[in-house]
């Protein structure tokens, strides 16, 4: 939290003309009597923010034996550093992702690559406010690693989004997808400020990124100061927990891997804590890596240093999340007179401790002249399975006996070990300078060395693979996850794979001494049409606001040789500006009584899959307006002459249809897929399809769409079909057939 008082403005003056006065009479600076702790690192100027910031970020990673960590290189930009332990310097590697000095990242190393999410920050205030800022994108880069080298893989950096942030923190799931969670604020001094919640995701790798979407929960709208964090915990889980002071709430929203990613009904929010005082905009998550009961630990700051006058009130508070059951446990870290700010947890497999580190003034300083004031880096401890805290600040690990303000500190989010030890950093951004502890955890057992075989590791649908653990390292447990959202704690499990695909195989082998990972590529063909046409799978979204972009996720399951159907029903009378490379049109801008004031159109649009196709496709219209959309995946189907017969449509403008009837069309190939579409001008579902159809989907807003069909077993005329619908509406719908392969 950034200072929110007059009364905490002047604290801070009162402070530094103390210090000032006391330099003038001869007295020695309050942290001169204080010892140095930690290791003074390398100087820094032209970066925007304390580089070693924002709270829930991490900027360093273990991998190859070493500590590695993204720090800003003056003149240059952001490289990347490797820890040379016998002379506790860090070392250049020369390596440089992002240049831009306006600019924080958090760090991911997954056993495999490197993924360093990079944002543009611009940070709010509840007092002033500030907008992110358009054509100021996140940029996602991966690098894979090789003989104590890190290199740029082909096609990075990536896009997250295009917009500033005040933080941003990434995952990965157990199918290989990157998530992003940050915050967004939007609107002006003269309408006012919202702040939201935005989640975003990638195809496996991070190689391509969805269409950036609010968090489909019951409060993504917090205070301008708030921000968000992510977290991968359990077999198959993503968390997101943000702060919201409004309410004095710290929420917190799962959702299962493989599930829709922006249906409401994938994910489940409720608060980690709520009460007068109870939420700041201090979080950090962490979780156990070889922990198969997916506990989630959280450090959290409250606000009872501008609610309450109570020393004893609780400053940060550790909040642990137990899947089992659904709850979080809490308990003080430590309290409003301990003046600490900007915690950080490691989590200590080894020792079987979580490790808070935090700031607060000096170690020879007592009271609190606000909290959130610079001064040195503190380190506390307590049981993985029972936090009970020590009273005080803790520790000092990390401080300069010539310049008490050192803040911002921070260190990886894997779980650390005897063999690892704990690196955190923190940054004097006063003397530009960063600071580092390093700290043993004693001897160590030696992590297992994950390795496995799959056999076979190719095949046609449905697929069953046998995994036989070849770990070495004598491994107490094993963690698996197939790549379609299922997952194993057995030691040589085996698994059928339903759906054509490519899918990562990983291993997770864990014991008292840390984990390691191995992973494999499992490819899933298609097995060839046994009868005809059939249906794959569906996806539906929709935007109840004006935006002038459609973007569909393709059904999961979807593979090069599948047709893609799309279906769109746009408000008012839109134009489509620009389409998908590779998609042709089934009908163009069908009117509903379309103009500028009223109406709708109806676009669909059909595509035969590649296998270098994205995750998702979208649309650009030439107004933002609202709409509803869905596309199907069908298999069999002939990828050189896709449609088996003309396009027919019908309109009924009145307003008062209950029903519309739509021409017959002639099929020339037996067993021809019937596919059909309707429109409505309303954001109100309500469409049956033809007796004996099948509905794929309906929009549930925006603008309403719906897609249908039905197997014409032998070639020649369809008859005619009819669509109801549950009120009067105007309407507009469309008819084709798909070619079988065969």
């Amino acid at each position: 939290m950034k200072m929110k008082s007059t009364a905490r403005r002047l604290s801070q003056a009162l402070v530094l003309s103390t210090v000032v006065a006391g330099a003038l009479l001869g007295i020695s600076n309050y942290a001169s009597a204080d010892t140095s702790y930690g290791h003074q690192s390398i100087s820094y100027s032209g970066v925007s923010n304390p580089p070693t910031s924002d709270k829930p970020q991490s900027k360093l990673w273990w991998n190859g034996g070493s500590w590695w960590a993204d720090m800003w290189t003056s003149g240059s930009g952001w490289h990347i550093y490797r820890l040379d332990r016998g002379t506790e310097t860090w070392v250049d590697t020369g390596l440089l992702n992002d240049s831009r000095g306006s600019t924080l990242a958090d760090t991911l190393w997954d056993g495999t690559h490197l993924y360093i999410a990079s944002h543009v920050v611009s940070v709010s205030s509840d007092e002033a406010p500030v907008a992110s800022a358009s054509g100021h994108p996140a940029k996602l880069y991966r690098y894979s690693y090789s003989g104590g080298t890190y290199t740029l893989d082909s096609g990075f950096p990536t896009t997250i989004t295009d917009n500033s942030s005040e933080s941003m923190t990434i995952d990965e799931d157990s199918t290989g997808a990157i998530w992003a969670t940050w915050t967004q604020v939007a609107g002006s001094s003269s309408t006012g400020f919202t702040n939201t919640v935005y989640v975003n995701y990638s195809a496996p790798g991070g190689t391509t990124w969805a269409t950036p979407f609010v968090i489909p929960a019951s409060d993504p709208n917090p205070a301008p100061d708030d921000i968000s964090a992510i977290v991968a915990f359990g077999p198959n889980k993503i968390g997101v927990m943000w702060s919201d002071q409004l309410t004095g709430t710290v929420y917190w929203a799962t959702r299962t891997d493989g599930t829709d990613p922006t249906a409401s009904s994938s994910w489940h929010d409720q608060p980690a804590i709520k009460g007068k005082g109870q939420a700041d905009d201090h979080l950090n998550l962490k979780t156990l890596q070889a922990d198969a009961s997916g506990r989630v630990f959280a450090a959290v700051k409250t606000s009872f240093n501008d609610t309450a006058t109570d020393p004893t009130l609780a400053q940060l508070l550790l909040l642990v999340f137990k899947p089992g059951t659904g709850s979080f446990s809490q308990s003080t870290i430590s309290t409003v007179g301990d003046c600490v700010t900007r915690p950080q947890i490691a989590l200590d497999t080894q020792n079987n401790l979580v490790h808070v580190f935090q700031t607060a003034p000096a170690a020879s300083v007592s009271g609190c002249a606000y909290s959130g004031v610079a001064g040195s880096i503190f380190e506390k401890t307590a049981s993985l399975d029972n936090p009970v805290f020590g009273s005080g600040r803790g520790t000092t690990v990390i401080q300069n006996s010539a310049s008490a303000n050192m803040n911002n500190v921070t260190t990886t989010k894997q779980s650390v070990n005897g063999t690892t030890g704990i690196v955190v950093m923190a940054s004097d951004n006063v003397a530009k300078r960063y600071w580092f502890a390093d700290e043993s955890l004693g001897s160590a057992t030696a992590a297992p060395v994950a390795a496995f075989t799959a056999t076979p590791t190719s095949g046609t649908a449905p697929l069953t693979v046998s995994f036989t653990d070849t770990s070495t390292g004598t491994p107490a447990s094993w963690s698996w996850t197939f790549g379609d959202g299922t997952t194993s704690t057995a030691q040589n499990p085996s698994h059928t794979y339903a759906t054509a695909s490519s899918y990562t195989a990983k291993l997770t082998a864990a014991n008292s001494g840390g984990s390691t990972s191995a992973t494999a590529t499992i490819t899933v063909n298609p097995a060839p049409p046994t009868n005809g046409i059939s249906v794959v799978g569906s996806t539906t979204t929709y935007s109840a606001t004006a935006v002038g972009t459609v973007s569909i996720t393709a059904p999961s399951g979807t593979a090069a040789g599948d047709v893609l159907v799309a279906s769109i029903t746009a408000d008012l009378n839109p134009s489509m500006a620009s389409v998908p490379a590779s998609w042709t049109p089934v009908v163009n801008a069908l009117g509903i009584n379309s103009s500028p004031t009223s109406g709708a159109r109806v676009f669909a649009y059909y595509h035969v899959v590649s296998s270098a196709d994205p995750a998702s496709y979208t649309w650009t219209l030439s107004a933002a307006v609202k709409w509803g959309a869905g596309m199907t995946a069908y298999r069999g189907v002939n990828n050189t002459t896709p449609l088996d017969s003309p396009v027919v449509t019908a309109v009924d403008t009145s307003y008062t249809a209950t029903s519309i009837t739509v021409p017959s069309i002639t099929t020339v190939s037996n067993g021809a897929m019937l596919i059909g579409g309707v429109g409505l001008d309303t954001a109100t579902p309500g469409i049956s399809p033809p007796s004996g159809w099948t509905q794929r989907w309906q929009a549930a807003g925006g603008q309403i769409g719906e897609e249908a069909d039905t197997t014409q077993s032998a070639a020649g005329a369809s008859g005619t079909a009819t669509w109801t619908l549950s009120s009067a509406r105007a309407v507009a719908v469309w008819r084709t057939a798909l070619k079988p392969a065969s």
